[in-house]
């Protein structure tokens, strides 16, 4: 015979909460038929535990029950908090044959004190703490080791229901634990349940930027709602260009221009806050850089009041009418540039638009010198990398020409077909022009991207 006594289970599971007692029933089952027997109830650690009866005498062929308790002594320094360990306490059963049937507590405490072979080690029972709390302690663990939370996760979480579950994935979610998110999904969790503020796991793991979390709630199957679940714009305002990527990789209908309760869209919100690479990546998976929002801002107003160049300089690029959009205010980019003394920014706002039209006009020197006067870049580039020598050279206005090149203009700037002012000058038949352009120093040898040479160049030097 190894042993004497028979315990019902193999596990002790104690149910942890905050402020209740915390304790586990188990049974143990005399083997012996005609013989009584005393048993011995102890722990690995004593000083977190007690006993309903540490010492016992159990009849013939009968079942005893026992309470072991977690302490809540003034003393007790796991009062609050669940004490997990990783291996497990344990509880150690031990017997010994009783042929008088009856002993008082000293009789017995001496004699398991004395060991020896009527001394039986019926049984070793790990003790586990389980439920919600417990859950949660694991979660909050400042740096928790992943093989022993996935250890004590799996025991606890088994005794939470899937209401627990679930706000307990939003706990998760909130805390960046993707591997705790994942065992409770598996358990049983609603990834697409939303609490009483309408907060959902996916929106507390963006606004947390835990992309661990998010990638496992789209994996996991986290139905987007459109018009509430604004991701998009989270993600822009913290600048996390890596949850936008995995957000519009996970969700192929994402809006890219839904708009919050000001009218704004996620490109607003970047626009605002000079996050260029964000800005980038939104336009490029179709944000519109030309909507405006409930004050008539298009995120370029916004890029320009707070100076931010290279935003601004991008937006430009791409959009189509952010430029002349006017706010409620009545105030274009360039006006906010002007209320913020953003003078650097003058000449790719309007100054750009307004000496490429006055290099066109006929001689209008005046107003060519008043936009550079401004601040205008004498080298700016149109849509298509005209400069505005390129528009005077084409037209043929021999004055322009002249101030452009005395402020700087390059004359050798080739537009985005290859060609030179000298090519357009030849082109139109601005002889005039092109001997001036020649004088400064101008290529007559430049290839276009459509032929080596113009054909009237070559006609010329010669």
């Amino acid at each position: 015979m190894d042993r004497l006594v028979k315990p019902d289970l193999q596990e002790l599971c104690l149910p942890f909460a905050r402020g209740r007692r915390c304790c586990a029933t188990f049974k143990l089952t005399n083997l012996m038929h005609t013989m009584s027997v005393a048993v011995s109830l102890t722990t690995t650690n004593p000083s977190l535990f007690n006993f309903s009866q540490p010492f016992s005498v159990i009849p013939p062929l009968s079942t005893s029950a026992f309470t072991l308790s977690l302490s809540h002594t003034p003393t007790a320094i796991y009062s609050d908090q669940p004490p997990l360990s990783s291996p497990l306490d344990s509880v150690l059963v031990r017997s010994s044959m009783l042929p008088t049937g009856k002993a008082h507590h000293d009789d017995l405490r001496q004699l398991f004190s004395k060991p020896g072979p009527h001394i039986f080690r019926d049984a070793t029972l790990p003790v586990s703490f389980v439920g919600p709390h417990v859950v949660e302690s694991l979660i909050l663990a400042p740096s928790p080791k992943s093989l022993e939370v996935a250890f004590l996760l799996s025991k606890a979480i088994l005794w939470c229901d899937t209401r627990q579950l679930t706000s307990l994935l939003r706990c998760s979610a909130r805390r960046g634990n993707a591997d705790v998110a994942s065992a409770l999904i598996e358990a049983g969790a609603d990834v697409n349940d939303r609490d009483e503020e309408g907060q959902s796991a996916m929106s507390l793991a963006v606004k947390s930027g835990n992309t661990g979390v998010v990638q496992v709630l789209i994996e996991s199957g986290y139905s987007m709602e459109h018009s509430v679940d604004l991701f998009l714009h989270d993600a822009a305002a913290m600048n996390r260009l890596d949850i936008l990527e995995i957000l519009c990789l996970g969700y192929s209908d994402i809006d890219m221009n839904s708009t919050d309760s000001r009218g704004q869209t996620a490109l607003h919100l970047a626009a605002h806050r000079g996050h260029l690479d964000v800005v980038r990546f939104l336009v490029s998976e179709g944000s519109d850089p030309d909507v405006v929002d409930g004050k008539g801002w298009a995120p370029l107003h916004y890029a320009t009041r707070e100076a931010h160049v290279e935003a601004v300089e991008f937006l430009l690029e791409h959009s189509v009418s952010a430029k002349y959009a006017v706010t409620k205010e009545g105030k274009t980019a360039f006006d906010l540039a002007k209320d913020e003394d953003q003078t650097h920014m003058y000449s790719m706002l309007r100054l750009g638009d307004d000496l490429h039209r006055a290099a066109t006009t006929e001689d209008d020197v005046e107003a060519i010198k008043n936009c550079l006067g401004q601040g205008a870049n004498v080298n700016s580039r149109d849509q298509n990398g005209w400069t505005p020598l390129h528009r005077a050279a084409f037209k043929g206005r021999i004055e322009s020409v002249k101030v452009l090149i005395n402020h700087g203009a390059e004359v050798d700037q080739v537009n985005d077909t290859g060609y030179t002012p000298l090519h357009l000058a030849v082109e139109a038949g601005h002889m005039q022009v092109a001997l001036c352009l020649l004088a400064h120093g101008a290529r007559a040898n430049l290839k276009s991207l459509k032929a080596e040479l113009v054909p009237s160049t070559t006609i010329l030097l010669l």
